[in-house]
């Protein structure tokens, strides 16, 4: 009895919550000589929350590609929010945030393998906020300069966050229509 209740406090678990096994009995020897003290082994099963599983992968990534960063996880409404601090927060975020979107894409990847699907998005820096407000002034900027030249005018390829960032901010536009082409 004393090793399960020293057990279940260094788990801080309830007796409930474990499985006990007796390995080996207490023996009081004689006169005490040749006393030993009882071993059980207590075990627990402990199922990973998709948020658990976002911070293990996270860290795992970041000693793998010898950055200094931290991520801080909130989850809400079915979705998982990931802010990333660090020392050189361009190493993560990349080109135009490629780096960033490529960490995003895996890390939905490795915690979607199984079971229910939740989506993760990832930031750093407030990147994504700076790169949609950048996407929007210049989806006007370009409306302005196609309606005063009354021609199309053609932006640089983009992933389909950022497509749908631009034809959403110009959907109310009115003389403008957006299209995408190519794949």
């Amino acid at each position: 009895d004393d090793a399960i209740k020293a057990g279940l406090a260094q788990l801080g678990l309830e007796r409930d919550e474990v499985s006990v096994e007796i390995l080996e009995r207490a023996k009081s020897g004689f006169l005490g000589i040749g006393a030993s003290d009882a071993k059980v082994r207590i075990s627990y099963s402990h199922e990973e929350t998709k948020a658990e599983m976002v911070e293990k992968f996270l860290t795992g990534l970041f000693e793998r590609m010898e950055v200094e960063a931290k991520a801080e996880i909130k989850e809400a409404d079915g979705v998982i929010n990931v802010v990333i601090t660090g020392e050189n927060p361009g190493a993560l975020i990349g080109r135009r945030g490629e780096t960033l979107d490529a960490i995003q894409h895996l890390t939905n990847y490795a915690v979607n393998r199984t079971g229910n699907r939740m989506r993760v998005n990832i930031d750093a820096e407030n990147y994504r906020e700076r790169r949609n407000e950048a996407l929007v002034k210049l989806a006007e900027k370009m409306a302005d300069k196609a309606v005063k030249s009354r021609r199309n005018m053609t932006l640089e390829p983009m992933n389909s966050y950022e497509r749908h960032v631009i034809h959403t901010a110009l959907q109310e536009r009115e003389g403008v229509t957006t299209f995408s082409t190519g794949t």
